[in-house]
């Protein structure tokens, strides 16, 4: 059964979408089946997965609202072993649509149960808020994987996420966990950058990250050319500290994972 992770932070701007791309493409590249669902209305993990939006006929609005399975709306990543769930524009009306609905923060999980025998990973984008769209990821997903950019704001609005999650925890899935805090656009250069990374880690323990993601002008390129960073530019530091990223997270899921994806 797929490890069905949410990544989430109501904050813009610390590396959500991006993390969510190339997490998913760094975990298909290690030899993992993969699923990225971009549950963000502007679509932009669709878009540098490689998905063209202009010809999508399917999308996981269908999914959610028009109870299309989920299977239906796959369509392939621009990586060998990732497939994407897409979003498009009509995803801004989803929360108001599912209002009345019962049941309705089980949507996406009800969905999932249909396709996550066939991946070894599901990976959802979350929209920066804590509406009804990100509920239904954290009530599908089994942890929640938080990026926070190393500034002194980092923790802003952390507090809020934290009580959703406990919140989530005591009356829609009780057994959702932590996958860890990442730490991104980081530079070591940088004395406040690596204050704030401490203090992070201080107050977070194991559950940060060994790998920061850094600043990097080709991660913020990929995008545009609809490719994650592996296929843009895989020698670029943006890249290393992704794969590293894939790494670190399969070793902690099965130690024995991590020798086999480096040799396969």
């Amino acid at each position: 059964m797929a490890r069905i992770i949410a990544i989430s932070n109501q904050k813009g701007g610390v590396g959500k979408t991006t993390t969510a791309v190339n997490l998913a493409a760094c975990l298909a590249e290690a030899g993992q089946t993969v699923l990225l669902v971009d549950l963000d209305p502007q679509g932009n993990a669709s878009s540098g997965a490689g998905v063209d939006k202009a010809n999508l006929k399917r999308s996981i609005y269908d999914v959610l609202c028009r109870d299309l399975p989920l299977s239906q709306a796959l369509t392939p990543g621009a990586v060998p072993n990732l497939a994407v769930a897409p979003s498009t524009t009509d995803l801004v009306g989803a929360e108001l649509e599912l209002a009345p609905t019962l049941a309705r923060e089980h949507r996406l999980a009800d969905a999932l149960k249909e396709i996550e025998a066939d991946f070894d990973y599901v990976v959802i984008d979350c929209p920066p808020s804590l509406g009804l769209l990100t509920l239904n990821a954290l009530t599908a997903a089994h942890t929640v994987l938080i990026p926070l950019q190393a500034e002194y704001y980092a923790l802003e609005g952390l507090g809020e996420l934290t009580r959703t999650i406990q919140l989530i925890q005591r009356r829609l899935n009780p057994a959702l966990g932590y996958e860890g805090v990442l730490i991104t656009l980081y530079d070591a250069r940088n004395r406040l950058c690596r204050e704030v990374a401490g203090d992070v880690r201080r107050h977070f323990g194991t559950k940060v990250f060994d790998t920061p993601i850094p600043r990097n002008v080709r991660l913020g390129e990929s995008p545009s050319f609809g490719l994650p960073i592996i296929q843009y530019d895989p020698t670029c530091t943006g890249a290393k500290a992704y794969r590293e990223l894939a790494r670190e997270m399969l070793a902690r899921h099965n130690p024995r994972q991590i020798t086999r994806s480096r040799t396969a």
